[in-house]
């Protein structure tokens, strides 16, 4: 059974934990809006002093380093867990459940265009990328994705449509109901798909539904 010594000495590094928590949620929420969001605003929005944020990061870098890392290790759970028979159904599932990740997408957004974060956040996300890019080779040899490009660069082109919705969101603010059907709108139209077809397809699959999504997250 533990002592009281031994929850005296357990007490302080909860509470460093928690504090560190508060610090990533706040720089999650501050650099996801503006990615110049002072240290001293990201501290203040954690109910913390700059001083204590420097306890536990030794500056901007290695706070977004760290944000980097926690971000991308459930946007990467949350693409193996997406998947669907139709390539294109499979697309539009996999843009629409990383909105409603949006907190840490709208930041690794930001940071995926922005130096010296890049080569972090390619490297971080790449299970992310291994997803997409399967779906668009299956999609293209099955008829169902657009033949005319290469498939690897047609990937990244679906892959900066869905980053150009969530940057879009950061400087023109999207509902929740508006961001997740515009970013399945253009990945799908990325894929090749005609606004009519896209939008059939959104609002004739349950999965693709926003119930659904919200349920997911």
């Amino acid at each position: 059974m533990p002592t009281i010594t031994d929850e005296v000495r357990r007490a302080p590094r909860r509470d460093a934990a928690a504090n560190r928590q508060a610090l990533l949620t706040a720089a999650a929420e501050a650099l996801g809006e503006n990615p110049d969001a002072s240290l001293e605003a990201i501290a203040s929005a954690a109910g913390l002093t700059r001083r204590a944020l420097y306890g536990h990061f030794a500056g901007r870098d290695e706070l977004v380093a760290a944000l980097i890392e926690s971000g991308a290790t459930r946007i990467n759970l949350v693409a193996t867990q997406t998947d669907h028979p139709d390539a294109p159904t499979a697309l539009a599932m996999l843009g629409a459940r990383l909105w409603h990740a949006i907190g840490h997408v709208r930041l690794l957004a930001a940071m995926a265009v922005r130096e010296p974060h890049v080569d972090q956040v390619a490297a971080a996300l790449a299970p992310v990328r291994e997803r997409l890019d399967a779906i668009v080779a299956r999609g293209v040899a099955d008829g169902g994705i657009r033949p005319d490009i290469a498939p690897g660069t047609l990937a990244r082109l679906i892959e900066r449509s869905a980053i150009a919705v969530l940057l879009e969101a950061s400087v023109a603010p999207l509902t929740d109901a508006e961001g997740h059907r515009l970013v399945m709108a253009s990945v799908l139209g990325t894929a090749g798909l005609g606004w009519r077809e896209a939008g059939a397809l959104i609002d004739s699959t349950p999965e693709l539904s926003i119930e659904r999504m919200e349920a997911l997250v």
